[in-house]
């Protein structure tokens, strides 16, 4: 079975190399039908960091939900993610999967404007 995601993209740290090394990785496991603009964006929670470049990625998979978020994990480690950090820290890369088979499953959606336009923009 076919299932279609769109999965966030978050980044303020090297965001420009991590999100082109993130598009190579993740297409090593899925197929990706589209991608929105990039933002810039202030940071949310811990003010004093640069800036984030937000997007989303609109992709095509048999991977299950549960096996897909395993992957986005993964390539969140791989692009150097330091889980040990609070919160709204700076990060080499955040993906999360907003939508799942035409249903929002990040509430983040409803609250975040960069976010809701990026995923309605691939929608």
């Amino acid at each position: 079975m076919e299932n279609m995601a769109i999965i966030s993209i978050g980044s303020n740290i090297d965001a420009d190399i991590n999100i082109s090394r993130m598009i190579s990785l993740l297409r090593q496991y899925v197929h990706i039908t589209a991608i929105s603009p990039l933002v810039r964006t202030t940071p949310i929670g811990i003010t004093n960091q640069p800036d984030f470049t937000n997007g989303a990625v609109r992709i095509i998979t048999h991977l299950d939900r549960d096996q897909l978020k395993k992957i986005i994990k993964r390539i969140e480690d791989d692009l150097g993610r330091d889980r040990s950090l609070p919160a709204f820290s700076p990060r080499t890369m955040d993906l999360d999967i907003v939508v799942w088979n035409n249903k929002i499953v990040d509430d983040d959606y409803h609250t975040r404007d960069f976010l809701r336009n990026s995923v309605d923009s691939l929608w």
